[in-house]
């Protein structure tokens, strides 16, 4: 069934039918009848329907819904996408009134809202996925007590920290993440419906009236812009696209700190594979999947962005792509979400302690305290730090009367500088990595992802 066939006078082709049918809009079904109730809604409140005519295409669309739930809803090839399809079934329920239902509405912005209508209820899902995740890092980081860790800079290793600051990091990536897609949500719930095929309509609708039948605050104020633009798809992608990011770096991590190298980390049989060749293997497959299916969600990204970028006002076709990039990327989230928590809350850590040379810059600032310029202590401890290298050494090993040698403004007792539970204990400044602003964050974060679920 086709909406458009008055004008024709032979079926479409099976070449046309082929290219242009696209089936992913199938699972846009129930944001077809949601939408399609609140537009008839309308149309009663405004007399374009009697009450009887609204009655029953409202029964009709229930009865929909209740197969689409049930999963008995019947497609058919000749549907040529989700709206026709309802159509159909309508007529099929109700008899020739479902030919009202699309009055005043155009495919349009039908299929505008419909989109709008999914990336809301689906943004809400992520949301809570995002926030979870998050919560589990948190979780995790609590798990883990003082344990304490090198963080890294250029993969060297820098300053001690404790290895719940280093979870809490990306704990805050994803609570960031909740926090850009909850606000992106805010904005797709805007409400096309009115804006018609490109410039509204001669009848008296009332997009006022089909918004608030949604359950939604705002609608559209400029038809060609409702009907015209994708920008909303951009954003939901580009927070999905973010959050992948985020994930992939925590998956690089998880995967490094698995190697024999490292050794901080082991994971639960049951979340790892083995290899077909090598019987000592136990890999981080999911974590390699979810660094790998990152490219998919940029490339996702990508198309919804370079789709829109020549085209004139207002609805082209080009558009219908932007549904199976936004799918896939949505798909992709959800289940890497999925399979990264279930990896990661299975985590066991147990790394070794930092190199002494972490406390280097411990060193360093003992002397600025003292009134010495930062570049002149740095050169200090450099010169300290090429001795023992050349030595063989580490900067444990250095030695009060070694101290002191290096630079006179030392005193002997900072060789306790040296040591690496005291450097991080020592580190106050607020937001860095001591245990006291671990437990902070930790307070922060949960608070942060409670307002943020709750809105």
């Amino acid at each position: 069934m086709t909406l458009w066939g008055g004008r024709f006078d032979s079926a479409p082709d099976e070449v046309l039918w082929a290219y242009t049918v696209d089936t992913s809009d199938r699972r846009l079904l129930p944001d077809d009848i949601r939408g399609s109730q609140a537009h008839v809604a309308m149309l009663v409140a405004r007399e374009l329907l009697s009450p009887d005519e609204g009655a029953a295409l409202q029964q009709g669309l229930t009865e929909i819904a209740r197969e689409a739930s049930d999963g008995r809803f019947g497609w058919l090839e000749s549907d040529e996408d989700v709206h026709s399809a309802v159509e159909r079934r309508l007529g099929e329920i109700v008899g020739p009134v479902a030919g009202k239902l699309h009055t005043g509405r155009s495919r349009n912005d039908q299929v505008c809202l419909d989109l709008r209508l999914y990336l809301s209820r689906s943004g809400r899902e992520q949301i809570k996925g995002l926030a979870r995740f998050a919560g589990m890092l948190v979780d995790k980081a609590e798990e883990v007590g003082d344990t304490i860790v090198p963080s890294y800079t250029h993969l060297q290793q820098a300053q001690a920290v404790p290895l719940a600051h280093h979870l809490l990091a990306y704990a805050e990536m994803l609570r960031r993440d909740a926090e850009r897609m909850s606000g992106a949500v805010g904005r797709i719930e805007v409400s096309p419906l009115g804006a018609g095929a490109s410039g509204g309509s001669s009848l008296p609708i009332d997009p006022l009236t089909s918004t608030q039948a949604l359950g939604w605050s705002w609608h559209f104020v400029n038809s060609m812009d409702a009907v015209g633009s994708r920008d909303f798809v951009s954003e939901y992608a580009f927070c999905a696209a973010q959050a992948m990011v985020h994930l992939s770096r925590l998956a690089e991590e998880l995967i490094l700190w698995a190697t024999t190298e490292f050794g901080w980390v082991t994971f639960e049989d049951a979340h790892t594979t083995g290899s077909s060749a090598l019987p000592h293997k136990k890999n981080p497959d999911i974590a390699e999947l979810v660094r790998g299916r990152t490219a998919a969600a940029i490339g996702d990204l990508t198309t919804v962005m370079v789709m829109q970028k020549g085209l004139p006002m207002t609805y082209n076709r080009d558009l219908q792509e932007d549904k199976r990039a936004v799918f896939h990327i949505d798909d992709t989230l959800a289940g890497s979400l999925g399979a990264l928590g279930a990896l990661m809350s299975g985590a066991r850590f147990s790394p070794p302690p930092p190199s002494s040379w972490v406390t280097a810059l411990d060193l360093a600032e003992a002397l600025v305290l003292r009134g010495v310029p930062f570049r002149e202590a740095h050169e200090a401890v450099g010169g300290l730090v090429s001795t023992l290298v050349a030595e063989g050494r580490d900067l444990a090993s250095a030695t009060e009367s070694e101290l002191v040698a290096a630079d006179g403004r030392f005193i002997p007792t900072d060789v306790a500088l040296l040591d690496v539970e005291a450097s991080v204990r020592r580190r106050m400044s607020p937001g860095g990595g001591s245990f006291e602003n671990v437990q902070r964050q930790i307070s922060w974060i949960r608070e942060a992802l409670a307002k943020t679920l709750s809105e």
